[in-house]
């Protein structure tokens, strides 16, 4: 005969099952298929942006779908340039759920390169953005330090492959639905690492893996990213 300790058991064994299930799964490798492109318009202006497929899995469970681009200015006689950008987002659902999340988003950005020594390129990036969701509207601060190290030549010459690493920490701002005492200042932390290739003075890829923490999951992702940088007309 069936007991209700049977049953509460059961159910209890069940929900168990289930959350081990989706530590599982979550631990899975994802990926990111990236493209990203840069363009010198006039003057000291241009244009830049990417493309991104991120998964869950290698291929097949959508994590986002991101679209972004930006207007670019450089002032003379420096190297940082500004960008006032806009992105689409669609997040999908992690498992078997078919569920989207749609945001919004406006930014603004500056980035700032550096060179030590003969080999080491250092790239400093501050993003702000302003996040318009469906039911909320948020803000978020970003800091990126990226760091490219050519092996087998001193620049960035056709055929030289090169060490890529950044790190980037997300820090929340304001959060429409919650109040200044409940917002979680920390929003994630990704590291990564790979190995780029030259193609020519317009094209590069790299392949590298990225950890990725925030205050409820850790992620692993595989990413492929290609790079686009037309140069400046004379």
């Amino acid at each position: 005969m069936i007991t209700i300790k049977r049953i509460l058991f059961l159910l209890v064994f069940l929900s168990c099952f289930q959350n081990i299930k989706a530590e599982i799964d979550e631990d899975k490798l994802g990926s990111w298929y990236m493209l990203f492109w840069n363009a010198p318009i006039k003057s000291n202006f241009g244009l830049q942006g990417d493309l991104q497929h991120r998964n869950w899995n290698i291929a097949g469970d959508l994590e986002q779908l991101l679209l972004r681009g930006g207007v670019t200015y450089t002032p003379k006689n420096t190297s940082i340039k500004f960008t006032l950008g806009y992105g689409h987002i669609t997040t999908g659902s992690f498992g078997e759920d078919n569920a989207k999340v749609f945001e919004n988003r406006i930014y603004q950005e500056a980035l700032y390169p550096l060179k030590l020594g003969k080999r080491v390129y250092l790239n400093h990036r501050f993003r702000f953005e302003q996040r318009f969701l469906t039911d909320n509207f948020k803000t978020r601060y970003r800091y990126n330090l990226f760091l490219n190290v050519p092996i087998n030549n001193e620049s960035f010459e056709t055929n030289t492959i090169y060490l890529a690493l950044y790190n980037e920490i997300f820090v929340g701002g304001y959060n429409q639905t919650l109040s200044s005492s409940e917002t979680e200042h920390f929003d994630r932390n990704r590291f990564y690492s790979g190995v780029g290739y030259v193609i020519n003075k317009s094209l590069r890829v790299q392949l590298g893996y990225m950890n990725q923490h925030t205050n409820s999951w850790v992620k692993n992702q595989l990413q492929f990213s290609l790079h686009y940088n037309r140069p400046a007309k004379d």
